[in-house]
């Protein structure tokens, strides 16, 4: 309703410009102080000020005066204060706010008929997934959510550098070494963790083997890189039977965040199909190109570095390839986003440039940077002492999580209420969604420092916090003997302007009078818009902003309003406001990637 709302004052304000001979450009539409009781507030007097040779507040005064309240269905007075105009919400805005809030998918938008492919994580298949680059399945994940729910159709892929000369030195190492010959154990019992030993095991060999042993491995590495260039079979296979194992041992991982996709896009595919190498023979043919320092390079004028493109032996480069890539996703998608550490910000502004030297329009492309995740110094350690793997940090995160639930529910558990399965369970469901929470919660840009305490914290502003509200709903409607699950939770009221609006309901909205009621109400109304400039803004933390701003609100409502020892049709309203507040939380949670648990 707050979409709609939007919209209603919109034109509302517009007609009431014209009539002042006012350009309507500028409405000024904004959200209100939260002392203040309007739904939607305008700050168009000010700008008009000058133009109309009045003070903002007569201004104000003017434009309240041309809007018809009675002609307008969701907005029940306009009050001026200074400057400002703010639209105070009527009976229908709460009744229908409640009304579309009883579906369970409350909160997706319509379909808008537009396709997005969505690439993230895309880590180099070399090992387990470092910790410092959680930040990418998290925050893309997120991402292709936030757009799904907003209504675009979203594929989301995940683009393998099997390509490259880390692939090749792999594939050498693992052909090249025994096991008998690896140092350590494998810290899991996991294809990535078994593999990486061997990549280890041949980097070291490269830096420490002599000159003649060092000079024979490198001639079977370039070899390996020229047989994927020039479409070997035999090379393709090499590479492949490592890339794939290791690749699958890393869905493996990332599947536990959960971070799933629908496509894994190998790099070698734009070498195979020749599509690299249209590339390189457009780009050659480009003003910018220039041939120095033994390779060719595009020059920019605005951007500090050339993008090399094409070695002097007549290979290309992962950028190259990535260049094909793009333009394969613009023949394929309406829209391109996708998912980068800040370390290649320089390489986004280099592709986006030479993707308009190849003549496409980039307005298609959209890039979203991220800083890395860090961990407190000592907090935590793994037995090789070589880095934390995103592994380990999500096994801390479940058994400190196991921790808490079990002192929560001590009694539950003493009286076999909750298997050891169920604990499990909220575990899980608590200790990843703190991890994933606590990251996507945050501006991208900024950097992050990761605290157990913070992101475990059911009394802070965290995951376990929202996460209460949804399971405190639940227990809510249980005991209303109400199924949560169950499809609609209460029985629907008609929307205003129902053809018979005389018609009984079950729920009277308009019993919902105090505060409590009315600001949570409205907090719930906010939700679509909220995912729609989440969605246009490519912002998943604004979701996980509002999801703390509506926990507030419903506990503020649970303190202060009574459900189930309320009179009958109080009684009813507040539950459909309970349900409507778990439609919303579950959903807004499920755009982070954070389950909603029923019990905690």
């Amino acid at each position: 309703m707050f979409r709609s709302v939007r919209v209603e004052v919109e034109e509302a304000l517009e007609g009431a410009l014209s009539a002042l001979d006012a350009p309507t450009d500028d409405l000024g539409i904004e959200r209100p102080p939260e002392d203040v009781e309007a739904v939607l507030a305008s700050s168009v007097a000010f700008r008009l000020a000058g133009e109309l040779g009045m003070a903002p507040p007569a201004v104000a005064e003017e434009l309240a005066a041309e809007i018809d309240v009675e002609e307008l269905a969701y907005v029940s007075a306009i009050e001026t204060q200074g400057p400002y105009l703010n639209f105070l919400p009527g009976a229908a805005y709460f009744a229908d706010t409640l009304a579309a809030a009883a579906d369970p998918d409350y909160g997706r938008l319509p379909d808008r008929g537009e396709s997005v492919v969505v690439e993230h994580t895309s880590a180099n298949p070399t090992g387990p997934v470092h910790v410092g680059r959680a930040r990418n399945p998290i925050i893309g994940d997120a991402v292709a959510n936030v757009l799904a729910f907003a209504g675009y159709d979203v594929d989301r892929h995940y683009y393998v550098n099997d390509a490259g000369r880390q692939m090749a030195v792999f594939t050498w190492a693992y052909e090249s070494f025994e096991e008998s010959e690896l140092a350590d154990e494998p810290e899991r019992d996991r294809a990535e963790y078994d593999l990486v030993r061997y990549y280890r095991k041949g980097n070291r060999f490269l830096e420490n083997g002599s000159e003649t042993e060092v000079a024979a491995a490198e001639a079977e590495i370039d070899a390996i890189m020229r047989g994927l260039e020039d479409g070997e079979e035999e090379a393709y296979e090499r590479v492949s039977e490592v890339v794939d194992r290791v690749l699958g041992g890393m869905k493996t991982c990332l599947a536990r965040l959960p971070a799933e996709f629908d496509e894994f896009v190998k790099e070698t595919r734009f070498m195979r199909d020749g599509s690299t190498d249209d590339v390189v023979a457009r780009l050659k043919d480009a003003e910018t190109a220039v041939y120095e320092d033994d390779a060719w390079q595009l020059e920019f004028e605005e951007i500090e570095k050339n993008l090399v493109f094409l070695r002097s032996d007549g290979t290309s480069l992962y950028p190259t390839r990535d260049l094909a890539h793009h333009e394969w996703k613009f023949d394929n998608y309406d829209r391109a986003v996708t998912v980068l550490g800040e370390d290649h910000k320089l390489q986004a502004r280099q592709l986006r440039a030479a993707l308009e030297v190849l003549g496409n329009d980039t307005s298609q492309l959209r890039q979203v940077l991220y800083s890395y995740v860090n961990l407190p110094e000592g907090k935590m350690s793994t037995r090789r002492g070589t880095g934390i793997d995103l592994d380990d940090l999500l096994d801390e995160a479940i058994a400190r999580a196991r921790e808490e639930v079990e002192d929560r529910l001590d009694d539950r558990i003493r009286d076999d209420e909750l298997t050891d399965e169920d604990v499990e369970r909220i575990a899980r469901q608590v200790g990843v969604g703190a991890v994933r929470y606590d990251v996507v919660s945050k501006q991208p840009t900024k950097a992050i420092t990761f605290e157990w305490d913070r992101a475990l914290d059911f009394e802070a502003q965290s995951a376990p916090y929202v996460q209460y509200v949804h399971a405190r709903c639940c227990g809510v409607l249980e005991e209303a003997g109400i199924d949560p699950a169950a499809g609609a939770d209460v029985p629907s009221i008609p929307a205003a302007g129902a053809d018979d609006p005389s018609t009984p309901t079950d729920v009277d909205a308009g019993v919902l009078e105090t505060d409590a009621e009315r600001e949570l109400l409205e907090t719930i109304a906010r939700f679509p818009a909220v995912i729609e400039e989440a969605a246009d803004d490519l912002e998943p933390h604004q979701v996980a902003t509002y999801t703390r701003e509506l926990a507030e609100r419903f506990n503020a409502f649970y303190r202060e309003c009574p459900v189930l020892d309320a009179d009958d049709e109080l009684r009813t309203a507040r539950l459909a406001l309970v349900a409507a507040s778990r439609h919303t939380v579950e959903n807004a949670l499920w755009t982070l990637g954070v389950e909603a648990p029923r019990s905690m």
